[in-house]
């Protein structure tokens, strides 16, 4: 029993690492989408986006499987209920590169920001791209030294929002309303990606030293 049961872990395991490199793509091609007007791309995105939904709910199901017939105690409980909270946060930034993938999609063929704000985006795009990468490094091989670096990269893009709230609020702003809107959207979404990576990343940290850091509020 014992050794089904560690299988069934690993299956777990491996599971969250498919789920994770599915999301790396979808925001790869989301992120490419909104800076390059790709509405392709972005079609691809939200039509994919069901495949991350769908294994959620298969990892879940596992998950409350093990626990239903296993009844673990200790670490190897502390693991599967993780598991269900780390799907989850993997579902939500699916979520968040599909919606930034639909502004895309809305302003075709018109790019999404106004060029001042390009650069700024075009930047956040690429640490997100990066965060995504390394997490599901991070969920394959318990490197916790990665979820250092995945805290380090959101430090930059809450810079990057934040700047991006300075920029739309200023008295420089010559951006319409729908720019504004926009723009706010967007780097909420590119931002929020970024906190549930930082969320998963604890998560994983806790498992590998029991060490453990407060959560950051995940709506």
């Amino acid at each position: 029993m014992r050794e089904v049961f560690q299988q069934e872990l690993a299956e777990v395991q491996d599971r969250l690492v498919e789920i994770a490199e599915l999301v790396v793509r979808s925001i790869e091609n989301a992120t490419a989408a909104f800076t390059e007007s790709d509405v392709s791309l972005a079609e691809d995105v939200i039509a994919n986006d069901h495949k991350i939904d769908e294994l959620t709910v298969l990892l879940d199901e596992l998950s409350i499987q093990i626990l239903a017939r296993q009844q673990p105690v200790a670490r190897d409980l502390r693991i599967v209920v993780s598991a269900l909270r780390i799907s989850a946060s993997l579902e939500r930034m699916g979520d968040m590169a599909e919606h930034i993938a639909q502004l895309a999609r809305y302003r075709f063929p018109d790019k999404v920001v106004p060029k001042s704000l390009r650069a700024t985006f075009a930047e956040m795009g690429r640490l997100d791209v990066a965060i995504a990468q390394k997490l599901a490094e991070l969920l394959r091989t318990q490197d916790i030294r990665l979820a250092d670096e995945i805290r380090n990269d959101d430090d930059d893009i809450d810079e990057l929002h934040a700047s991006v709230f300075d920029k739309v609020l200023g008295e420089t702003w010559k951006g319409q309303a729908v720019d504004t809107v926009d723009a706010t959207l967007a780097s909420r979404y590119h931002e929020r990606f970024a906190d549930h990576a930082v969320s998963i990343a604890k998560k994983v940290q806790y498992l590998a030293t029991g060490d453990w850091a407060p959560e950051l509020a995940t709506p």
